[in-house]
C-alpha cells in the first residue's frame, strides 16, 4: 500500500477500502482458520443483555467475515443479518450460517431505516477512515430502531491511523471513541477491556455499548 497516495478525498477512501479488502479476500482461508475458535461471547451477551423488548431479535453483524457470530446469533433464535464487503467472507458466511448476508462496503452503505434492534459490529468499525467514520455511524444510526443498541469493539491505541500489514485501520484513545460515537446520536451504556482478567496494558480492546437517543 505504498502506491502514491489520491489526490481527492473519493479516490483516498476509494484506495482504502479497495486495499483492505484485497488485503482480506487474498487471506480468507487463513483468517478463517485464526479466529473461527475466537470466543467472544461476552460481547454478544453485552449487545443483547441491553436490547428492549422479547426476542427474537433483528440483528446487523456489521463486518460478519465468514460468519463466526453470524451463526451463534441465529443459534441462539435471533433473526441475524451479515454485513461485509469481501467477496470471499461473503460466500462463506452464506455457506456457513444458511443467513442473509450483504455484500457492502463500509464506507458505501445502503441500509434501511429502523430495521434493527442492535448492530453487532465486532473488530469492523476500526477500519473506518476518522473522515468517514461520522457519517458511518450516522447510517447505523438510522438503522436502528428507537431505542436499539450498538455493540463495538475495537483496538484501542493513541489516535493513530494508517495502513497497518496490509489493512487500513484507526486506533483511537477511550475518549476520541466515545466522543465520536457520542456526537452520532448514542449514549454510552457499557464500557469495559478485552481479553477479560488480564492487567489493562494486555488489554488492546475497547469493547462499547451504546443505546440510540
Amino acid at each position: 500500500m505504498d502506491a502514491k497516495t489520491p489526490s481527492t478525498q473519493d479516490e483516498r477512501l476509494a484506495h482504502i477500502s479497495r486495499g483492505t479488502l484485497e488485503h482480506y479476500d487474498e487471506r480468507a482461508e487463513d483468517f478463517w482458520a485464526g479466529t473461527r475458535d475466537h470466543d467472544v461471547r461476552q460481547n454478544i451477551d453485552a449487545l443483547l443483555s441491553r436490547i428492549e423488548g422479547a426476542p427474537p431479535c433483528s440483528i446487523l453483524d456489521f463486518g460478519c467475515g465468514p460468519g463466526r457470530d453470524l451463526r451463534t446469533l441465529t443459534a441462539l433464535g435471533h433473526i441475524a443479518v451479515g454485513l461485509e464487503g469481501a467477496a470471499r467472507f461473503v460466500a462463506m458466511a452464506r455457506e456457513y450460517t444458511g443467513c442473509e448476508v450483504w455484500q457492502q462496503d463500509f464506507l458505501n452503505l445502503d441500509l434501511p431505516a429502523e430495521r434493527f434492534d442492535g448492530v453487532f459490529a465486532n473488530a469492523s468499525l476500526f477500519h473506518v477512515p476518522c473522515e468517514a467514520l461520522p457519517r458511518v455511524l450516522r447510517e447505523l444510526h438510522a438503522t436502528l430502531k428507537p431505542r436499539g443498541v450498538l455493540f463495538a469493539s475495537n483496538p484501542r491505541g493513541n489516535d493513530e491511523e494508517g495502513w497497518n500489514r496490509g489493512r487500513y485501520g484507526a486506533w483511537h484513545t477511550p475518549q476520541t471513541w466515545s466522543a465520536y460515537v457520542t456526537a452520532a446520536g448514542f449514549t454510552l451504556l457499557d464500557e469495559y477491556f478485552r481479553p477479560p482478567g488480564l492487567p489493562r496494558a494486555q488489554q488492546p480492546w475497547l469493547a462499547t455499548v451504546w443505546r440510540k437517543s
